[in-house]
């Protein structure tokens, strides 16, 4: 599906020490974002506890940065025992890059990470009114089922292959040398 990213713009895997960077995207969504990301409203507390997690064990944030910035981010959280082939994927986008084809490319990152990891059955909630995530899940082929005023989109991961491997693989080497690049341009701009 390959939409264009804005321009500047990369996505990759958040490393577990950005943790802080993913908190401050969160707390950074304005009112109605944060609203349709955590399905309610939720206080920052609750945010900076969420954020923290993000390094956990199997849970994988793919980070959409401009100029070194998170400014949107998918988190694949899997359910329920450890190794369980299901899994929940969120994602929250800061309103200035809304309709500009993150959402595309962090769901392509996400479901490929889903794949690799032996995940069939990838679960996306959210509230009926949030019209974005769920033209995001058709554009995908998740089955939505409406539920106590709220929908449930669920997308069957294929199985991994070598070269869906190798996409992940090459995807994460790329990050790698963005970091670094993005390193080498804050340590260039403050000297």
């Amino acid at each position: 599906m390959q939409e264009p990213l804005p321009s500047g713009g990369t996505v990759r895997k958040l490393w577990p020490t950005e943790t802080d960077a993913y908190r401050d995207h969160l707390l950074r969504l304005d009112p109605e974002s944060r609203n349709t990301r955590f399905s309610g409203a939720v206080a920052d507390e609750v945010i900076v506890r969420h954020a923290a997690t993000a390094s956990e064990f199997g849970v994988v944030v793919h980070g959409f940065f401009i100029d070194g910035v998170l400014r949107g981010a998918g988190e694949l959280r899997p359910i329920g025992p450890l190794f369980s082939h299901e899994a929940e994927a969120a994602f929250s986008i800061e309103r200035d890059w809304q309709s500009h084809g993150v959402g595309t490319a962090l769901m392509e990152r996400t479901l490929l990470s889903a794949r690799n990891r032996g995940i069939k059955l990838l679960r996306m909630d959210c509230l009926a009114a949030n019209r974005r995530m769920q033209q995001l899940a058709r554009k995908f082929e998740a089955g939505l089922s409406f539920d106590f005023g709220s929908v449930v989109g669920e997308v069957a991961a294929p199985r991994s292959t070598p070269l869906s491997l190798m996409r992940e693989a090459i995807a994460d080497a790329n990050g790698v040398v963005a970091t670094l690049f993005d390193a080498q341009a804050k340590m260039l701009g403050a000297v």
